[in-house]
């Protein structure tokens, strides 16, 4: 009996160490999977703080909040289904799905540039709006909107780097991928906007240079906000030309993906790898301020373009 009691406890021992080595296989994907989407989750960051901007400062964290519940339940409940199941069956559709996301990024993106070109009447008085709940929700489900596009791209691009695992595989990747990267993402942004209360403290509570360290970051971070705001204009125009330039070389139609390319080589043997970056990014801009103004002129057309709030 002992015998067999010390077998059991063997296989016990050898399904947990099989188990704790699945673990840090889908880890190590994830990881991999991750990485390979880094320039989207930087464009996601940048883009989300613009959402917030304007609001009282006790408003702030609990929209970020409501913005990442939004956004993993996007990326749980919605693409990684959605992904999953076209991977299996209809694997040709992701990319005009993809595509489709990239021209409302663009969309949006040409919308904010022309609301810089054409502002709004100001605020009377110039003091942060106290926003009713119905403009809150307006600004929570427009935030969750864009990080759909960009939640979807991710976890595509996540997707693509473990697609030779098994359908279990793929999806407990995606779901590791889902968390941390919302986790991080928000954890960042809600860092981000809170920054000039940690600096107000400081600047009460500090003595010296960590009081004038304080006060500079309560002058710096509405400068820092801005410049983001701007940043996330400029990612969403990036990330949806960037979008449809890749899908339109994957659905046969490549002169300008290959015209970029072939720039970007030949920019990057003259001065190195970041101008080869920089041409593709300002080049993958360019088709998205292409793309989006195409989409805000057609908008504005039939009366659907956004509203002032």
């Amino acid at each position: 009996m002992s015998a067999g009691l010390f077998a059991l406890l063997d296989d016990v021992a050898m399904l947990a160490r099989a188990a704790a080595a699945s673990v840090d296989d889908v880890a190590a994907a994830a990881g991999r999977a991750s990485m390979k989407a880094t320039g989207v989750i930087v464009d996601d960051a940048a883009v989300t703080p613009r959402y917030v901007q304007g609001i009282l400062p006790e408003r702030e964290i609990p929209m970020i909040r409501r913005i990442a519940i939004g956004s993993l339940r996007n990326k749980l409940f919605v693409i990684l289904p959605v992904v999953l199941l076209l991977s299996e069956l209809l694997p040709g559709l992701l990319t005009p799905i993809l595509m489709i996301g990239g021209a409302y990024l663009c969309y949006e993106g040409a919308e904010k540039l022309w609301e810089i070109v054409r502002p709004h009447e100001a605020h009377p008085g110039g003091e942060p709006l106290d926003k009713a709940l119905v403009d809150e929700d307006t600004l929570v489900g427009a935030a969750i909107r864009t990080d759909l596009i960009l939640s979807a791209e991710i976890m595509v691009i996540s997707l693509n780097e473990v697609a030779e695992e098994p359908l279990l595989s793929r999806a407990a990747i995606l779901i590791f991928v889902a968390f941390a990267i919302t986790i991080g993402v928000y954890g960042v942004v809600g860092g981000i906007v809170k920054m000039d209360d940690v600096g107000l403290k400081l600047a009460e509570k500090g003595q010296g240079a960590l009081a004038s360290f304080g006060r500079g970051l309560v002058k710096a971070m509405p400068i820092v906000l801005s410049i983001l705001a701007n940043v996330g204009i400029a990612a969403m125009l990036w990330v949806g030309g960037h979008i449809i330039l890749v899908g339109l070389d994957e659905l046969g139609v490549g002169f300008l993906y290959d015209f970029v390319h072939h720039l970007e080589e030949d920019v990057g043997d003259a001065i190195g790898g970041v101008g080869a970056w920089f041409t593709n990014t300002a080049l993958s801009a360019l088709l998205g301020v292409f793309v989006g103004a195409v989409v805000v002129t057609v908008m504005h057309l039939t009366g659907r373009g956004h509203k002032a709030h």
